[in-house]
Formats: C-alpha cells, sequence, structure tokens
C-alpha cells in the first residue's frame, strides 16, 4: 500500500500485517525485513516508484 506520510510517500509491501519489504525513495532501492526475503525473492524499486506516481495522479484526480 501506499503512504504520504513524507512529502515524497511511501511503498511497502505487507503479508499478514508483518513488513516484507519498502522502497526508499531517497536511495531508491528495495530494502527488505529480513535478508532472506531478498533472497527468496526479488522487487524491482522503480515498479514501487511508478505505484506511487500513478497512486498520486490518481489521488488527484478524485480530488
Amino acid at each position: 500500500f501506499v503512504q504520504t506520510h513524507r512529502p515524497t510517500g511511501e511503498y511497502m509491501y505487507e503479508l499478514d500485517e508483518d513488513e516484507i519489504f519498502f522502497v526508499d525513495l531517497d536511495k531508491k532501492e528495495t530494502i527488505w525485513h529480513l535478508e532472506e526475503f531478498g533472497r527468496a525473492f526479488s522487487f524491482e524499486a522503480q515498479g514501487g516508484l511508478a505505484n506511487i506516481a500513478i497512486s498520486n495522479n490518481n489521488l488527484n484526480v478524485t480530488i
């Protein structure tokens, strides 16, 4: 889901209310909560950044 506590927002993935990873928007990289997740799965940080841009655009359209 996407939060906008910071001016640029935040992209985080949770499963059963446990954080799996988030995208560091300043470094533009994926930060895994546990290193094992990063070895078993992958997520391109640019995908999270694109999702934030789309979500912000959708919010601006509805406001």
